[in-house]
């Protein structure tokens, strides 16, 4: 099971929901509208405690048995492992993982108080939710009631993402995302050279963890404000079918061989494969219903659009998993990193950079 949902055998359910539409594994609850917190922490299978229990080994090298004293009991002292505890769940009695003394659990409601906290309670809009594993890491996805607006007709919904784990290897998440209404691409490479995550460790209290989710609404309104201004910018920025073309084959150089032939105009040395990308690419540039608004038209954000576009709608994957890690962690994230940083290059060189 590479998506690693949680199965409840008690419930018999799977650990996850998502309001509208199914995800690429087609597990967990759908649902028509926006849940509360409390709603969704049921939704998503998540309404369970976790506790820190002691640790215990047991002493066998002092311990002799007589062998033909086959049916007699055996108890072996029992020795308690100081400083180190196992996170349970208690609704299953599963181990999840082993923690020190300062550890400190945080219970998942907390998390869904934790978005809450951040717009107030009834601002938030819970979109997915679930568990991975046994139960150990979850995640939750909200929607924030505001939008990046670019021109008249373009809308960027704001989201906020936030995982956290009971197994002592990660801290608290939370990251800003945003994500375009039009196509749903999502845009993993907002803005390289500004933070937007932000972690908590297990030891902070509820009130620092409060203080901490207000400075997450303030990196996702700051990066807000930041993006809408700099793709607004793009909408006014004017280039030919040439130039977006130059720009999706920078994009998407695999190598820096790849790099070397387009520099140095050694074009019939590229690969069949590497110009099929490019060329679909392009194509869906040109010719995608989404790209012919006034800000996407002729538009230097219209071709960076083009290329996140290409990940999300055109291009072939194994499965839908291979998909969802392309665009979040993978290949197309890494791609749409460069095609921002070109367009930020081209905003302030124009078409020289891309000689």
């Amino acid at each position: 099971m590479a998506h690693n949902i949680n199965f409840n055998e008690k419930t018999g359910q799977h650990s996850f929901f998502s309001v509208k539409e199914k995800a690429w594994h087609g597990l967990g609850q759908i649902v028509e509208g926006y849940p509360t917190s409390k709603e969704a922490l049921e939704l998503a299978g998540l309404a369970y405690t976790v506790e820190k229990r002691p640790l215990f080994t047991y002493d066998t090298e002092n311990y002799s048995a007589d062998k033909e004293q086959k049916d007699v009991d055996i108890i072996i002292p029992e020795i308690e492992v100081p400083n180190y505890f196992a996170t349970i769940r208690t609704d299953t009695d599963q181990v999840l993982g082993l923690v020190g003394n300062d550890y400190k659990i945080v219970q998942n409601v907390d998390a869904f108080t934790f978005f809450d906290s951040i717009v107030g309670g009834d601002g938030i809009m819970y979109e997915t939710a679930g568990a991975l594993g046994k139960g150990e890491k979850i995640f939750i996805t909200a929607k924030l009631p505001d939008y990046i607006r670019v021109g008249k007709d373009d809308l960027i919904e704001k989201y906020l993402f936030l995982t956290t784990s009971h197994d002592g290897y990660e801290s608290i998440t939370a990251a800003f995302t945003p994500t375009r209404v039009v196509c749903a691409n999502t845009l993993g490479a907002a803005l390289r050279n500004c933070s937007n995550k932000i972690k908590i460790r297990h030891t902070a209290s509820a009130e620092d963890r409060l203080k901490e989710a207000h400075k997450v609404m303030g990196i996702s309104n700051m990066l807000a404000t930041q993006l809408e201004g700099i793709f607004n910018q793009w909408a006014k920025v004017r280039i030919t079918d040439g130039e977006v073309k130059k720009l999706i084959q920078l994009a998407m150089v695999p190598n820096k061989e790849v790099l070397y032939k387009l520099q140095t105009g050694n074009l019939d040395e590229l690969s069949s494969c590497f110009n099929n990308i490019c060329n679909a690419a392009h194509e869906y540039a040109l010719t995608s219903p989404t790209q012919q608004t006034d800000t996407t038209k002729g538009t230097l954000f219209g071709a960076y659009n083009a290329i996140t576009g290409y990940f999300q709608n055109v291009r072939t994957y194994k499965n839908d998993e291979a998909k969802f890690k392309s665009i979040m962690y993978g290949t197309g994230l890494l791609r749409t990193q460069t095609a921002f940083d070109l367009c930020t290059d081209f905003v302030k060189h124009g078409s020289t950079m891309l000689n």
